[in-house]
């Protein structure tokens, strides 16, 4: 009897105090790991998360941008900190899905020594075209591409890159060989299509919009499953011609693997809240970022997904770095 008594006084007291241990967090600075530099799209994003949890938890979250080796050191950095809720990682679906599949070897593994917080939203690419191309559909270029097999040229910011194996999707999905030119990211593939050094390409639609609008460029559709408030008259290429297609580079904040369940559902309820709230929305609609906000599960499973996806491109495009 005294020791069931004794048992009841330690449950009370564990379940009492609870609450208390997950009010503690977080109890000092937070660093937010991005793995490009100052200016970029991943880093405005954490940039404006980590002020407006700066501002509702009175504790500093500091960007730590760690950029270079095609995203490797940020992520390794990332993967390896502690587990305790004081390091949050700016996951994208190149530092995630597709550099993991680009490597024969990496010192981490993305499925397993992250935890996924919440998936934030995805920035879909458009299609865009040379005002001079006779295309001015997707069914039209896809024509025209099987009718000059190895002659359309399309651009993209590097090898390896979201816009690069758009590129591939959409060859192998439409069945057409075209040839892949890279540029040093940028502006650079725009300007290569506006000059007329290559026919096509996929872009973003905050950089590549604006010069549809003075007719410099043809935008035949946009990348992702649903059409872009940003452009909603725009049809996606899944309804222009080539069911099924689908690439939207997205953003998510993960956690190191085994950091505690309790810190992670706060990190998701602040985080969905803050994204989902008018003011953050609309800065992000500016950059392009459609946001949505989920549980720690379905960013999971989307990851998972989109490595799956992923692995297949960067197979059948003989993308391999190593």
């Amino acid at each position: 009897m005294k020791n069931a008594a004794w048992w009841s006084s330690v449950l009370a007291a564990v379940t009492a105090s609870a609450p208390v241990i997950g009010q503690e967090y977080p109890a000092k600075p937070i660093r937010f790991i991005v793995t490009y530099p100052p200016g970029a799209a991943s880093d405005t994003l954490a940039r404006i998360i980590g002020q407006k949890l700066t501002d509702s938890w009175h504790q500093q979250v500091v960007v730590d941008n760690r950029a270079g080796g095609n995203t490797l050191i940020g992520t390794e950095m990332g993967a390896k900190s502690a587990a305790d809720g004081y390091t949050l990682f700016m996951g994208q679906v190149q530092n995630m899905a597709i550099v993991p599949q680009l490597y024969k070897r990496l010192p981490y593994d993305t499925l397993k020594d992250f935890a996924p917080v919440t998936f934030i939203g995805y920035a879909p690419l458009i299609l865009v075209v040379n005002p001079a191309l006779s295309a001015k559909s997707v069914k039209e270029l896809i024509e025209l591409a099987k009718s000059k097999p190895g002659q359309l040229k399309f651009s993209s910011s590097g090898s390896g890159g979201s816009t690069h194996l758009a590129g591939e999707l959409f060859k192998s999905m439409a069945g057409v060989d075209m040839v892949h030119i890279p540029f040093q990211g940028g502006t650079a593939p725009l300007l290569a299509l506006m000059n007329g050094q290559v026919d096509l390409g996929f872009d973003s639609i905050v950089q590549a919009l604006p010069h549809v609008k003075t007719g410099r460029l043809r935008v035949l559709a946009i990348t992702s499953a649903k059409r872009s408030l940003a452009a909603p008259e725009v049809l996606t290429i899944a309804e222009a011609g080539l069911p099924g297609f689908e690439v939207a580079p997205w953003f998510g904040v993960a956690v190191p693997a085994g950091t505690p369940r309790n810190i992670v559902g706060k990190l998701n309820s602040e985080i969905n809240a803050i994204i989902q709230s008018a003011d953050v929305k609309e800065r992000l609609s500016r950059l392009g970022v459609e946001t949505f906000g989920t549980t720690p599960e379905q960013f999971a499973a989307h990851l998972k997904a989109e490595n799956t996806k992923w692995a297949k491109v960067v197979k059948d495009a003989g993308a391999r770095v190593d």
